[in-house]
């Protein structure tokens, strides 16, 4: 008889009993004792029997059975076959409708000489064996999270062989991780950029590569280079179809390693910040980042909120004016504006705006300071509430933690979890946005001087506004508005970073 062998082969080297070369000589064995032609072996190597998708060459034997090319299938235990109880009856199924027998040869048993009642309690029980092996793996998982295990390759480190819960830096690659960081948030750089960047540099990737925009994008989103290892973000809702669901960030597992630190945990913040507003203006505004002239991305129309864009003219001299792209992309019904502005005279009126807070600089100071106060409640009592909310977050996540530890136990079902626990995660959401706002007033509160002096400071420096590249310019201009009628407005970036409004005290160069 012609037969073909199925087998799931260990990829662990200490596994000899699974190993293909053990494999083989076993099915030799078997035909050379019953004298059945073993037309082909189907090894999958290192793959999980829940999954019937991913197995290749399981897919390839079915696909034969449609041809014909063996009579019968030889498989060493059913475990090897299908521990998913509704593949392994849907397969044999299919392959006893070909005239194709199934045998499975620990149990003694074969598909057409056994009931399907018999197969599908073998097959429970290797389900079963799947799934306590699924609890197993989830809880050394969560062990290993919480002792603060970290990647096995990651750029800016290095791995130390036989360690899972330590990194060490290095340092050549930590100053390209830093300088990734310097170029986004003072240059004004996007990924792209910054990838074609690190190639004309002639630097490599981990893996000696050429950088791509997702593998900056990567760089810019890993806490790790703050010295924060976060585990446990996702975990498999169903072992069977490894499909993974997020977790709320509340039982995420935190481990601080202020050894591993290559970026401030303020920069880091500051790149999410600055991913976020691109991405939000991107998908509101219809703007793209861009720094490649002056006032890329920063005049905006008042009328549809779009930005302008450059326009050249050549004929005997060059002029170069800025139009809506609302109104010159979509025409006079998308936008009524049709000014244009021309750079010199903006940058004139640049000039000109700089030059007049510089020579009311105290009185600025003091309309921010007061107008500050008015927002914000005072320092004292925020404190006092900050150290509220942060002892009542505690409490719940303990409270939490207590029944997700239950749950990992056994002791609690998972339905008996999510009663104890899910009323708190939408009070926890609640006190974790107001300690946010809260922790930004105070931010902001340390932070009044610095940005009021930094943002002096950066306009006295001024010499000539047409020297200034776009970075420059947007670190003290947030943007400069355009109506139809061809008034101008300046509104300056240190409003927006500490809340506030901008009065007709700052804003009064209408043009």
């Amino acid at each position: 008889m012609n037969i073909a062998a199925y087998c799931r082969v260990s990829t662990d080297k200490n596994d000899q009993l699974n190993s293909l070369e053990a494999q083989k000589k076993f099915f030799a064995d078997y035909t050379a004792r019953t004298g059945d032609n073993l037309v082909r072996l189907y090894a999958d190597e290192g793959i999980s029997g829940t999954k019937i998708k991913n197995r290749k060459e399981f897919l390839r034997m079915m696909d034969d059975a449609e041809q014909h090319i063996f009579d019968m299938v030889v498989v060493k235990d059913i475990s090897r076959f299908a521990r998913n109880t509704v593949d392994l009856l849907q397969n044999i199924r299919r392959l006893k409708s070909l005239g194709i027998e199934t045998q499975f040869l620990t149990a003694n048993m074969t598909s057409m000489g056994n009931s399907e009642f018999v197969l599908t309690i073998f097959g429970a029980l290797a389900q079963e064996e799947s799934a306590n092996t699924s609890k197993r793996v989830k809880f050394g998982k969560r062990i290993n999270a919480q002792n603060g295990k970290v990647p096995n390759l990651v750029f800016g480190y290095d791995k130390i062989p036989g360690d899972y819960f330590n990194l060490s830096i290095n340092e050549q690659e930590a100053k390209t991780v830093r300088k990734i960081y310097d170029l986004y948030i003072n240059d004004g750089y996007g990924a792209a950029k910054i990838a074609n960047y690190l190639n004309e540099n002639g630097i490599k990737t981990k893996r000696n590569c050429r950088w791509t925009q997702n593998a900056v994008c990567r760089i810019l989103a890993n806490e790790l280079y703050t010295g924060k290892i976060i585990n446990g973000k996702e975990e498999v809702a169903d072992f069977l179809t490894g499909k993974r669901t997020e977790r709320d960030e509340t039982e995420w597992m935190v481990t601080e390693k202020p050894e591993l630190k290559i970026i401030e945990p303020q920069a880091y913040e500051q790149v999410q910040q600055i991913m976020r507003e691109r991405s939000r203006r991107f998908k509101t505004e219809n703007t793209r980042q861009s720094s490649r002239h002056i006032f890329s991305t920063l005049i905006k129309c008042r009328e549809c909120g779009w930005s302008f864009r450059r326009s050249v003219r050549r004929y005997k001299n060059t002029y170069i004016k800025w139009v809506c792209s609302g109104h010159n992309g979509k025409g006079a019904d998308n936008c009524p504006n049709a000014v244009s502005v021309d750079e010199n005279e903006l940058i004139d009126v640049l000039q000109n705006y700089f030059a007049n807070l510089l020579s009311k600089q105290k009185k600025v100071i003091k309309y921010v300071v007061d107008e500050f106060h008015k927002v914000y409640k005072a320092k004292d009592e925020n404190i006092a509430y900050e150290k509220e909310l942060k002892a009542q977050i505690s409490r719940l996540e303990n409270a939490r933690q207590k029944y997700i530890d239950l749950y990992a136990d056994d002791i609690i079902t998972r339905a008996e979890m999510n009663e104890k626990i899910g009323g708190s995660k939408k009070e926890l959401e609640h006190l974790n946005n107001e300690l946010k706002i809260v922790s930004c007033h105070l931010t902001k509160e340390e932070q009044l001087g610095e940005i009021l002096n930094n943002t002096f400071k950066e306009i006295a420096d001024i010499s000539d506004v047409r020297n200034m590249t776009n970075t420059q310019l947007k670190k003290i201009v947030q943007k400069i508005e355009v109506d139809k009628e061809g008034n101008v407005d300046i509104y300056l970036r240190l409003f927006s970073e500490l809340g506030l409004e901008q009065s007709a005290l700052i804003n009064n160069n209408r043009t």
